[in-house]
């Protein structure tokens, strides 16, 4: 993989890889808060990886999903710098006719042996994430790479 940046001037700049581009910028009084952070980017990267892991695995299991959504919230240091992330949770929220221990596996597995992204930062810091289906939480568990929990 190869990413290629383009300064455009302040503190924002174009990336692309294979023809895709994405925006970034930082926030003021640095930058002009236009487009997401590099650090906003890796977190919303550790949410795409394992989102798509789920919608992968609901597929193949035939699973009839009316609604689908993950959101990552990430803790930073808050002295000194450089600021990094100390902690993660990934809470994944699913409406339909899901069966449960499908959800449970499908997250499990991107978690424990899937999700690349999830894997590297894993080293870095703790990932916790828990399941709500149809408006019940129904798991809780720490990313743990290598096991099945």
């Amino acid at each position: 993989m190869k990413i290629d940046l383009h300064w455009n001037g302040a503190m924002k700049f174009t990336s692309v890889c294979d023809g895709h581009e994405v925006q970034m910028d930082t926030k003021t009084p640095i930058g002009q808060n236009t487009a997401m952070t590099p650090k906003e980017l890796v977190a919303a990267g550790l949410g795409g990886c394992t989102a798509m892991d789920v919608v992968a695995l609901f597929k193949k299991n035939k699973q009839t999903v009316d609604s689908f959504d993950v959101s990552v919230d990430v803790e930073k240091s808050s002295s000194g710098y450089p600021q990094v992330f100390t902690h993660a949770l990934i809470t994944y929220v699913a409406t339909g006719n899901i069966d449960k221990d499908v959800f449970i596996k499908a997250a499990t597995d991107s978690q424990t042996k899937y999700c690349g992204v999830s894997a590297m930062l894993s080293k870095a810091f703790p990932i916790h994430y828990k399941l709500i289906l149809n408006g019940e939480t129904i798991h809780e568990a720490q990313s743990h790479f290598g096991e099945t929990k």
